[in-house]
């Protein structure tokens, strides 16, 4: 896991909206994107289109990833725990 992924990771034990975590971090949009991109895809963060409304399948980071919630999983909490 890399130094982002914990970080952004340390942000995800509640449902955050993009913009809590762009202004948390202080990231640029790119940086975050490709990060929340990587952590979906190893599993350890999964995407809501709203604090209730997980999103199923493919995500499209580039063109929704501003719009969406995340949250940590169970995988990736263990992940970032264990470190």
């Amino acid at each position: 896991m890399t130094d982002n992924e914990f970080d952004l990771l340390d942000e995800l034990y509640f449902v955050q909206p993009f913009s809590y975590l762009k202004e948390t971090l202080g990231w640029e949009d790119q940086r975050l994107l490709v990060t929340l991109k990587a952590l979906h895809s190893k599993g350890y963060i999964k995407c809501l289109f709203a604090p209730d409304d997980e999103v199923f399948g493919t995500v499209d980071f580039e063109a929704k990833g501003k719009d969406l919630f995340y949250l940590a999983t169970k995988k990736g909490l263990m992940e970032h725990n264990a470190l």
